[in-house]
């Protein structure tokens, strides 16, 4: 695999950081030869995240991946370890859908050794944008706050039982983020009484949560996993929908407004999460 990756970094002026890992559905041609026609299908695509979160917050920095997460999955271990053992789930370099469908022609799925190139090619610069932007905004703000975008579709039997929450909130059961960016953002989605919202449910956040959200040093990190049927069409070719999109941002707005404003009051600084 010759191709190279370079993540796409916009740089703001907030404490703000907005990660996108999952919205890109670039696949190198070695790649997608190799795909069945689940996998060229690309269903599990965070489908238009950027336009979700487009504007919301001008200032917050945005950092995505053009490579789709059949390719590897930017929201995963390195190491390979499950964020959710004795569930369902997808790894590293997924095998299957979210469905339990596989996803490469027989014969045609990675090496260990190809999982540990695509690792280095396009999983590493990720996180390594990342890691430079949110030690850039601690630097200047004195704090620094992972918000972690994610959409996925409503009913995925493989993966959860029934109708998704339209909000699932992740901060690893409060151990990510200070106790009020949790509180923020639960009492933004809630006060929506149209749609559910949960809190470490399915979705606890992934490995990028898990992995830069370290209060104790400035760094806090949330994820937020939201329902695609409040937003799009949840079937191919997978059209936004703009009048259920405007209220979800109207909301997303809500919550990204009020952890900047927290974040730049200095209500973060000295806050640790209950451990």
């Amino acid at each position: 695999m010759a191709c190279s990756f370079s993540p796409l970094i916009k740089q703001g002026d907030s404490p703000i950081v907005l990660a996108q890992p999952h919205g890109g559905t670039d696949v190198p041609l070695a790649i997608w030869e190799r795909l069945n026609p689940a996998g060229q299908a690309l269903t599990d695509t965070d489908w238009h995240i950027n336009r979700l979160y487009d504007g919301l917050l001008p200032n917050a920095s945005v950092i995505q991946t053009p490579v789709h997460r059949y390719v590897i999955d930017a929201n995963r271990d390195p190491a390979g370890v499950s964020l959710y053992p004795g569930q369902n789930t997808t790894t590293l370099c997924p095998l299957t859908d979210f469905d339990g469908n596989r996803i490469y022609l027989d014969g045609q799925e990675p090496s260990e050794d190809e999982v540990e190139v695509r690792r280095a090619a396009f999983h590493a610069p990720y996180h390594e944008a990342i890691a430079e932007e949110l030690e850039r905004v601690r630097q200047k703000f004195g704090v620094a706050v992972l918000y972690d975008c994610h959409s996925i579709r409503s009913n995925i039997p493989f993966l959860f039982e029934g109708e998704l929450p339209v909000f699932n909130i992740g901060t690893n059961v409060g151990q990510t983020c200070a106790p009020v960016i949790e509180q923020i953002t639960v009492d933004v989605c809630s006060a929506d009484t149209s749609v559910e919202t949960v809190v470490n449910a399915r979705f606890k956040g992934g490995w990028t949560t898990r992995h830069y959200g370290k209060p104790e040093t400035g760094v806090h990190a949330i994820q937020m996993e939201t329902a695609q049927r409040a937003y799009m069409f949840e079937q191919s070719p997978w059209a936004y929908a703009p009048e259920r999109a405007d209220r979800t941002r109207a909301t997303l707005k809500s919550i990204l407004t009020q952890l900047e404003a927290q974040a730049l009051a200095g209500s973060f600084s000295n806050a640790t999460p209950d451990r």
